[in-house]
């Protein structure tokens, strides 16, 4: 296990207008499992590549439980990083694939043959070693790419995208082995996806990156409830967050937002006073929007016409016009919901779950 600082690491590449990884900061602790998540292009495969050596450092340190590895070639790091694509040799057996990376380094047959060994066991690879990659499944040669990194015994773990590649049964599958084989190793992981639900069912920690910077680091569930921003809370959920702009109308000592042409009155034991006038955006998750009106706790209404219905078996996702907001708001209901589309409703928002963020996009804090 490894500890693994990054400092202000920025990445710019020539002819550039700008940096593809920008004064990117983060702390990874020994046996962590770090996910950096975000959209195409934010920079986080650029970052995973700069700790992996696979791409220079323009400006920031690196450290790896200590040492600063800047000039230190990707071969000395003891770093193993598994690739999007299986990349694995088509000559040779899984066998001869997993001891690969062992030969190279001179160690000794019978050391090999016991990693070996151990990583397919594990792996539930021991019936296909005599195999050749063109006689596997997908998931099969993502569990040999997977097996030639755990068999090196590295200080840190580097997974760039490796389950998009396979469908949708075989990733979730494959994506409760690497949960499993994290507890089983205890081992440093760093793991790239643009998947939310890959960052949330295995990271101990998420980084969220936008545009080569990052935006917030935290546990899932605490950047899920409580997004620092508005690109966070749109990013995560399916569906995501409501925004709903407004401007507050200094009414009922500061505490009302006139969202289109509803008004909402704050709870005063949450929020601090707006100044009349001030824009904010109300954010509500779909979870914490219902179509039934509800009795006694700190709820807000809005009336509502149903534009779109999908089924889901175990639950409903609606899709309501509110007069005078321009995007629709999503509700997660109920598998028994009534509602069909051109219904008009009274949708029930829970103002505890509710966020508010400023002008800016970032989130305000509750009261104090």
């Amino acid at each position: 296990m490894a500890v693994v600082t990054l400092d202000k690491l920025t990445k710019v590449y020539d002819r550039a207008h700008l940096p593809a990884a920008d004064a990117v900061s983060l702390d990874v602790q020994h046996g962590e499992f770090m996910v950096l998540l975000g959209p195409s292009g934010c920079g986080k495969t650029t970052t995973l590549r700069m700790i992996a050596g696979l791409e220079s450092i323009s400006a920031g340190t690196l450290s790896i439980d200590g040492r600063v590895v800047n000039q230190v070639p990707a071969k000395d790091r003891d770093i193993a990083m598994v690739f999007q694509s299986y990349a694995l040799y088509p000559h040779m057996t899984v066998k001869d694939n997993l001891a690969f990376g062992l030969k190279r380094r001179s160690i000794q047959r019978a050391e090999i043959e016991r990693r070996v060994v151990a990583v397919a066991d594990t792996l539930g690879l021991s019936g296909l070693l005599d195999r050749k990659p063109h006689a596997l499944s997908g998931g099969q040669r993502q569990r040999v790419a997977l097996g030639r990194a755990i068999v090196r015994d590295p200080k840190v773990f580097l997974f760039d995208e490796p389950l998009s590649n396979l469908d949708a049964a075989l990733r979730v599958s494959t994506r409760g082995e690497l949960a499993k084989l994290h507890r089983r190793l205890g081992a440093t992981m760093i793991y790239v996806t643009h998947d939310q639900v890959e960052a949330m069912t295995l990271g101990s920690r998420i980084c969220i990156m936008n545009g080569g910077k990052v935006v917030q680091v935290g546990a899932p569930l605490d950047v899920y409830q409580h997004p620092a921003n508005t690109f966070v809370a749109a990013f995560l959920g399916n569906p995501p967050m409501n925004l709903l702009p407004g401007r507050a109308t200094g009414e009922h000592g500061g505490l009302t937002v006139q969202i289109g042409e509803a008004t909402i009155v704050l709870p005063s034991d949450k929020w601090a006073p707006l100044p009349a006038g001030a824009a904010v955006t109300l954010g509500i998750r779909p979870e914490s929007v219902s179509e039934q009106v509800a009795n006694g706790g700190a709820f807000a209404t809005l009336p509502a016409e149903i534009a779109q219905v999908e089924l889901l078996g175990a639950e409903t996702i609606l899709a309501a016009r509110i007069p005078g907001v321009e995007r629709d708001v999503m509700a997660r209901v109920g598998a028994t919901s009534k509602l069909k589309v051109g219904a008009r409703c009274t949708l029930s928002l829970d103002l505890s779950a509710m966020h508010l963020f400023d002008a800016a996009g970032d989130a305000l804090a509750h009261k104090a």
